[in-house]
């Protein structure tokens, strides 16, 4: 289905500097909760555990070359069920997964190290960087730890794309091109009438399980004032959400901003990388992971 608007890179509220952190940390753990949520009879499979047979699936074998590092982290987001899921779906005919399982690692440019030293001590497969990391100029250390020993790296970006503008996402894309060798773009949302409605219905049903996450979850009741009596929280969602949709990207939009962002090794370069893309249902009618996954031709 085509996109009915042209890309818009509107402003989404829980991205200002003005809007307060401890609502920012619930707008974020309910996105969470989008990504991790299976729920029986209405989702085949939650959207991190689509990603990870999307990964799976994409990569093959060459699966386990990959260590995948997750640039926009955030509060740790889908990535820590993305690596469970991955590393216990993925066949034990290697011996190199069943000795080290395929590796995952959380960064962000605004660290939140409490949460990422939280789920990496459920799993010896996922680790965090504490400092700082710029999406648009990665550390050399960072990419060349891994690149020392053998491994290729893979950035990941879920629901974190959409977010740069035309010229930060291009700086991105020539870093990932100079540094990387390949990456994964990940939205629960899009450009059409189906994605458009998508974060309405998404906010319906964060105020319908607001009170088993505020009381039993998160333990946290002042959660429910701003869901119910200062309906915050589900204004929020449903607004930055249309506004995600309206900024997302399609394929041909990123292979353009890939082809045009200035790489070193210029168009010779781009035509070492192979762009492939998608769109698979985790929720009929709406629930979809729209994805592109880009990798350097070997």
């Amino acid at each position: 289905m085509a996109p009915l608007l042209p890309r818009m890179h509107l402003f989404e509220i829980d991205d200002q500097p003005w809007f307060p952190p401890w609502l920012r940390s619930k707008v974020q753990a309910a996105l969470t909760i989008a990504w991790t949520t299976h729920i029986p009879f209405l989702q085949a499979r939650s959207p991190a555990q689509t990603v990870a047979n999307i990964l799976a699936d994409t990569l093959g074998q060459a699966v386990f070359d990959h260590v995948f590092i997750d640039f926009c982290a955030g509060g740790g987001g889908p990535t820590p069920s993305i690596e469970r899921h991955l590393n216990a779906t993925l066949p034990p005919s290697s011996q190199q997964n069943e000795k080290e399982g395929v590796q995952f690692v959380l960064t962000d440019l605004h660290p939140h190290v409490p949460d990422w030293k939280k789920a990496a001590a459920e799993s010896s497969h996922l680790s965090y960087i504490a400092d700082p990391v710029d999406a648009a100029n990665a550390p050399a250390d960072l990419v060349g730890q891994y690149k020392d020993k053998g491994k290729k790296v893979f950035r990941l970006f879920n629901l974190a794309f959409h977010h740069f503008d035309d010229p930060l996402a291009r700086a991105i894309l020539k870093n990932t091109v100079e540094t990387c060798d390949g990456f994964g773009i990940f939205e629960l949302q899009d450009r059409t009438l189906l994605g458009m409605f998508s974060p309405i219905l998404f906010g319906i049903g964060i105020m319908l399980l607001a009170p088993y996450y505020a009381l039993c979850v998160w333990h946290v009741p002042w959660t429910l004032v701003f869901t119910y009596l200062i309906p915050v929280l589900p204004f929020v969602l449903v607004a930055d959400g249309i506004v995600s949709a309206l900024r997302t990207r399609t394929p041909e939009e990123v292979a353009h901003l890939l082809r045009t962002c200035g790489a070193e090794g210029g168009p010779a370069e781009i035509e070492k990388w192979e762009l492939k893309s998608g769109k698979e249902t985790f929720m009929w009618p709406i629930g979809k992971v729209n994805w592109i996954i880009a990798t350097r031709k070997t």
